[in-house]
């Protein structure tokens, strides 16, 4: 999966085009624009560059002694001047930053992850208890409020509703809730320069980016909930005399789970990698305000290394995912 990402991110976005003109504009002249095409091996076939840079971002890679020393790359080497290495994956620089992408990343990862996290838990929490009382209290006041109210949030794009919360809540209810429209996870001391942390900027993205996975979850697990309630097993735990309580949150909620789990790390996986324009609208220094604004500035390689982040996100979440049905659900055992 990863080298099919690797594949379509070069083609997208070194494939074509001309980095050495983004680099130093239309006026460049030929011998520095040369000079920088050489330096990103632009002076190569496309498919060596595809090579190169596959070298680069690989784990395990051939690179020479002076390719070590230019790139900084960090890991295991072996052999002379030419060298067969573990390394951590090298993204290469930005174009206008001139940092390393994989430092600019890293240092934006924190951001996005605790957003995320905050927007996932805000979803799961309201998300399984609304979908639990809708399937109790099923054709009453309770369950049609929770069903519209989740088919209100599926159909409200992320972007628009992040608007309107940070209008409604950031300006015209600024007074009384104190909340910004803008901000990070922490804030500078103007006296003493010093970063201390700020969870009340966290609170508007957050409820935004949670919205849509809520819904989802709420009907989820108001439908895995019927089914479950409708078996044998959970009428026979009612007919030993176990209560009501028992039976749904030790037997019926926990075999539900399992469409839940799914949904739960699925979108968790796609908050942390697709949250660009709620960060952005709410600048939130994290992945999705990095990547829009190296968007902006054709900053390509900052965008290659976000994506790929993205990818690898993505993965490790699904293997995460297999191993908590396992868990939750003892009918399942990893093999």
């Amino acid at each position: 999966m990863l080298l099919g990402v690797v594949v379509l991110v070069f083609i997208m976005f070194q494939g074509f085009g001309d980095p050495a003109k983004m680099i130093v504009g239309q006026t460049g002249d030929k011998k520095t624009m040369d000079n920088i095409r050489k330096d990103l091996y632009l002076d190569q076939p496309k498919w060596k560059q595809f090579v190169l840079y596959l070298n680069d971002v690989s784990p395990i890679c051939i690179h020479t002694k002076a390719d070590i020393e230019k790139k900084n790359l960090k890991g295991l080497f072996i052999g002379s001047n030419t060298k067969l290495g573990l390394k951590i994956p090298y993204l290469r620089r930005s174009y206008q930053t001139k940092k390393e992408v994989g430092e600019l990343l890293t240092e934006a990862l924190p951001g996005t992850l605790l957003l995320a996290a905050a927007a996932m838990l805000f979803a799961t929490i309201i998300g399984i208890g609304l979908g639990v009382i809708a399937a109790i209290k099923k054709g009453t006041w309770m369950d049609t409020s929770a069903v519209f109210a989740s088919i209100a949030g599926i159909s409200a794009p992320s972007f628009f509703m992040a608007i309107i919360i940070a209008y409604f809540f950031g300006i015209v209810l600024h007074p009384f809730t104190g909340l910004n429209i803008t901000g990070s996870w922490f804030d500078i001391d103007e006296v003493t320069g010093e970063k201390y942390l700020t969870l009340k900027n966290l609170i508007l993205p957050a409820l935004t980016l949670g919205i849509r996975p809520l819904a989802i979850i709420t009907q989820l697990t108001r439908s895995s909930m019927l089914d479950v309630l409708s078996q044998d097993y959970i009428r026979t735990a009612y007919a030993k005399g176990l209560g009501k309580r028992t039976v749904i949150f030790k037997h019926a909620l926990r075999n539900a789970l399992n469409p839940v789990i799914t949904a739960i790390t699925g979108w968790f996986a796609e908050l942390l990698a697709g949250a660009f324009f709620v960060e952005y609208i709410f600048g939130w220094k994290g992945i999705g305000k990095i990547t829009v604004d190296a968007l902006e500035k054709l900053d390509y390689p900052v965008v290659m290394g976000s994506v790929l982040i993205s990818a690898c996100i993505f993965i490790f979440i699904n293997i995460l995912a297999d191993v908590l049905y396992s868990i939750v659900d003892p009918r399942i055992k990893t093999q």
